[in-house]
């Protein structure tokens, strides 16, 4: 298969969550420009349909839809709706998240709570119909969207998001389990760990030029992260190029764990 082959997701169908902005955008976009029909889904329906558009504007099917991964009721309707359109799912992207910013040492009990009911348990309970789908259907590739925070800690004035980067170190756990528990079905279970990148959750930084230059100073390639940089890893992961590649997760982060 010569290496074009290995990347095109031609015939081919996604579910990416939190695809209606930011990172899950991006990733849409590149399964999509990789030749896969995509379901976007998010909380605000409005954004996904944007990006929808987008993708149809690239000649691939698009869908989107509403869902919030801290209402199990809600995860069990988007699970029956994409399962029901379609005949497979080849692709699913995990990517929702929930970062609540509290002081540690006083960092309420309901917001952990909440953060993991979306990170972990919603994460799980959708990666858990799908997987099911997956195996009666001849596998396929599951991707989690982690985070660099689970592998380091932070200063408290830098980062109070505890609880955000407790629930990614428990997706990293989850990933290697279920690449065993999965791997005889033919389901290739792997994640992605972004670094810092041109999100919403970035424009605290950008407002403050002292803080920018403080982040950069902790990238060795001194720059953040964009569009382009977490599609290539998403479609890797999502096609044939990564077949044997299972229960990993790639860190995208600019170098920034290396220091």
């Amino acid at each position: 298969m010569r290496v074009q082959q290995l990347f095109d997701l031609s015939g081919r169908t996604a579910l990416v969550t939190g695809g209606g902005r930011g990172l899950g955008r991006s990733i849409a976009l590149g399964l999509a420009e990789a030749g896969a029909d995509v379901f976007v889904a998010s909380r605000k329906r409005e954004n996904c349909e944007a990006v929808a558009a987008e993708i149809e504007a690239l000649g691939r099917r698009a869908w989107p839809l509403a869902v919030d991964l801290g209402d199990p009721a809600s995860v069990d309707a988007l699970s029956d709706q994409v399962l029901a359109a379609i005949p497979r799912l080849q692709v699913l992207v995990s990517n929702s998240a929930l970062a609540w910013v509290a002081p540690t040492l006083a960092y309420p009990l309901d917001a952990w709570e909440r953060t993991f009911d979306v990170n972990v348990r919603g994460a799980w309970q959708l990666t858990q119909r799908v997987a099911a789908h997956m195996a009666e259907r001849g596998g396929g590739s599951i991707i989690q969207i982690t985070s660099a925070n689970s592998y380091q800690g932070d200063h408290e004035k830098r980062q109070s998001i505890v609880a955000y980067n407790a629930s990614k170190g428990a997706l990293r756990a989850l990933v290697k389990d279920l690449s065993v528990k999965l791997a005889p079905h033919g389901i290739r279970v792997n994640a992605i760990a972004p670094g810092a990148f041109q999100t919403a959750m970035l424009r605290g930084v950008d407002a403050d030029a002292e803080r920018r230059e403080a982040l950069l100073a902790r990238i060795p390639l001194r720059r953040i992260g964009g569009d382009d940089d977490i599609k290539g890893a998403a479609v890797f992961l999502a096609s044939e190029a990564s077949a044997y590649v299972t229960g990993s997760t790639l860190v995208v982060d600019g170098g920034m764990l290396a220091l």
